[in-house]
């Protein structure tokens, strides 16, 4: 079962839902370490300073912001707590959007919503006014000391809370436009083809993490004391577009007469 990591409420107007707040995700590789080679003993961090030539430890540290070369100001956990704003205690719903105006470039995590048992009732009502009217809410939140941009949408049964980065924190895409290429008619009618041809429907349970697979297949035979021999890489061939395009149209039509799933599918 999730665990919960914040508790608030869902304000919008004058209404209040009392939620708790779990991750909705989680990463499913190994959990490395960092050893000492001459060991394998799993090293202390420790913190030194210059000043006074001692080594230090996590409570003997302040907080600050450098406001000059070697000048700080200092905040301690009094002074975190004096921060007021109204997204510190509620997921404040300012507003309602359709989902398609959020490029997907601004989602930064997700997670689940849950009602607390005295606000399920206006939970489902939210979420379905959310499903009734195509909209999501944007909203504001603050986790850990920072206030996220948010917004809330209704996923299945449930609400869904996802933190989205400010305008400021989007690097503007001028950076790495391509130099200037043309683009023949006919090289387009065959990219395509190759597009139609490869045409699929998202399915999530279907795929899965090659490298990881791999990686703990990697991890067993060493416990096994076995040996895995280094897969070769293969060697890139160089073809024009066009001809590059027509073979993948052809490798694709293979595989979709032979029932061959994608690369990364089960």
């Amino acid at each position: 079962m999730a665990k919960a990591f914040w508790k608030g409420a869902i304000s919008f107007g004058m209404v209040a839902i009392p939620i708790r707040v779990s991750v909705a995700t989680e990463r499913k590789m190994p959990g490395f370490h960092y050893l000492h080679k001459k060991c394998l003993t799993r090293p202390k961090q420790v913190w030194y300073c210059p000043t006074d030539d001692e080594y230090i430890e996590l409570k003997d540290m302040d907080k600050g912001v450098e406001y000059t070369k070697g000048q700080y100001v200092v905040l301690d956990e009094a002074d975190f707590k004096k921060v007021a704003i109204k997204s510190t205690h509620t997921i404040d719903v300012f507003g309602f959007v359709a989902p398609q105006e959020i490029d997907p470039i601004y989602y930064f995590s997700s997670h689940y919503l849950e009602p607390e048992e005295i606000g399920v009732k206006p939970f489902r009502l939210f979420r379905e006014a959310l499903v009734k009217t195509k909209t999501i809410g944007l909203a504001k939140v603050t986790f850990q000391r920072r206030e996220y941009l948010c917004c809330v949408r209704p996923k299945d049964e449930t609400l869904t809370l996802h933190t989205l980065y400010y305008q400021s924190e989007i690097r503007p895409f001028t950076e790495v436009l391509p130099s200037e290429q043309k683009v023949s008619a006919a090289e387009l009618d065959v990219a395509v083809s190759l597009i139609k041809v490869m045409m699929t429907g998202f399915r999530p349970q279907e795929y899965r993490d090659e490298y990881g697979l791999a990686l703990d297949k990697l991890i067993e035979a060493k416990l096994q004391g076995k040996e895995i021999q280094a897969p070769k890489a293969a060697k890139a061939k160089t073809v024009d577009l066009m001809t590059a395009l027509r073979q993948s149209i052809e490798e694709a039509e293979k595989k979709a007469h032979s029932g061959k799933q994608p690369v990364g599918a089960r």
